[in-house]
């Protein structure tokens, strides 16, 4: 299957391409029935003649060219309604049929704020023409009214007010917020490109629309991304601080799958410049070795690394509530637990040639003891709480 991408070059093209390169060349297998031929690329710099040829040979068309920020508004309709009709046109010389797909926007709807917006007016036109294209040849046509896009690449201070916030965070720029309870409706970078999937294997989502709303409905007119979110500016701003705080904190958020605050945070580091892309992290060193803290979270403990010298031994205390996971990855050790108040000691020989997991039970005193005469023993350690120097339930006891 041949792809025409036009807008190939700008945030949702560029996205798209890179992961139909992946499918073709072999790297992405989640989508068994694609087989990707040739991609045809048209943007701003590609050579116009190479568009009839495109035409002529495209199997399916992704039509996510557009003008966003013209210097005058004369060019909405030349950039979203004249370039439309000469893509369709060239289609219908060659009297190539094949399904087309049309980024449109939200603002197309003409309701509300969006009411007499030239962008909105130039992209309604457009979604016109698709219709009407698709009526006289009855060649498939999917348009797509996408609301806000964030995601990697989004340039920022374009059109985008994710993309902005996330590259003035990361590079320490103010940012300026009016209304911290204003709603945005925002579509994911990802979501968008497994919709335009869903799209390439007849698998795209039809809607109707009650006002900006998509309402899912089969034979609708329109079609629409089915997963996106609505998040005010202030939840926003509030998740890029704690983004921005973890370095020094070393609190990771919470980032279930699927979530926005995920999808946020995959957006955030994209915009990260060199010099923020590694941090240093405080290592207590002693005679011993060294103990260094590397990831907490506020409701699944925190993850540490032990280095241990040869010879010697760590530990030799006790807990009521809190357990680890001490997990050898380099080096030979043993790890021993006794019950407080009893003889009975549980011996562990560990090794990085052999990678395991022993708990470090609640009520056992416990220590780790490298065996090696020569070599360090590292040891990557969880803990079921956060460390808190008030209360840390570690109670001095020799195993």
């Amino acid at each position: 299957m041949n792809i025409l991408i036009t807008g190939a070059k700008g945030f949702a093209g560029r996205n798209l391409t890179e992961n139909l390169k992946n499918i073709k060349e072999g790297k992405n297998r989640a989508r068994p029935s694609l087989s990707i031929g040739e991609i045809f690329e048209y943007d701003l710099d590609t050579d116009p003649a190479k568009l009839d040829d495109f035409c002529r040979r495209a199997d399916f068309v992704f039509h996510l060219a557009g003008v966003n920020r013209p210097k005058n508004e004369a060019e909405f309709m030349e950039g979203n309604f004249g370039f439309s009709g000469e893509l369709l046109e060239t289609l219908e010389k060659h009297g190539n049929k094949c399904p087309v797909v049309l980024s449109s926007s939200i603002q197309a709807t003409l309701i509300g704020r969006y009411a007499g917006g030239a962008y909105g007016i130039s992209k309604k036109a457009g979604e016109d023409l698709f219709f009407e294209y698709a009526a006289r040849t009855g060649a498939k046509v999917m348009v797509y009214r996408f609301p806000n896009l964030f995601g990697k690449w989004c340039r920022p201070n374009y059109n985008s007010a994710v993309a902005t916030f996330c590259h003035n965070y990361a590079n320490d720029l103010p940012i300026t917020v009016n209304d911290p309870k204003a709603e945005l409706e925002l579509l994911y970078i990802d979501d968008l490109v497994e919709e335009m999937l869903d799209a390439l294997e007849g698998k795209e989502h039809h809607c109707v629309y009650d006002g900006v709303t998509a309402l899912a409905k089969e034979d609708g007119a329109f079609c629409f991304a089915p997963v996106t979110h609505r998040v005010t500016l202030g939840e926003i701003v509030a998740l890029l601080d704690d983004f921005r705080a973890q370095p020094r904190t070393l609190i990771m958020p919470a980032i279930p799958r699927g979530s926005f605050a995920k999808k946020l945070y995959s957006t955030y580091l994209s915009y990260l410049p060199a010099e923020k892309t590694s941090f240093p992290l405080d290592m207590k060193k002693d005679a011993r070795g060294s103990f260094t803290e590397l990831l907490k979270t506020a409701a699944h403990g925190q993850f540490s690394v032990n280095v241990s010298k040869p010879g010697i031994t760590k530990g030799q205390h006790w807990h009521n509530t809190k357990w680890e996971f001490f997990i050898v990855v380099s080096g030979r050790g043993r790890i021993e637990e006794r019950r407080i108040g009893t003889d009975e000691v549980r011996r562990f020989d560990v090794s990085g040639e052999r990678i395991e997991a022993v708990h470090m039970l609640p009520g056992f005193t416990h220590n780790i003891i490298n065996l090696s005469d020569t070599e360090p023993l590292v040891t990557l350690m969880w803990a079921n709480e956060i460390f808190d120097p008030a209360h840390p339930d570690t109670f001095f006891e020799e195993v």
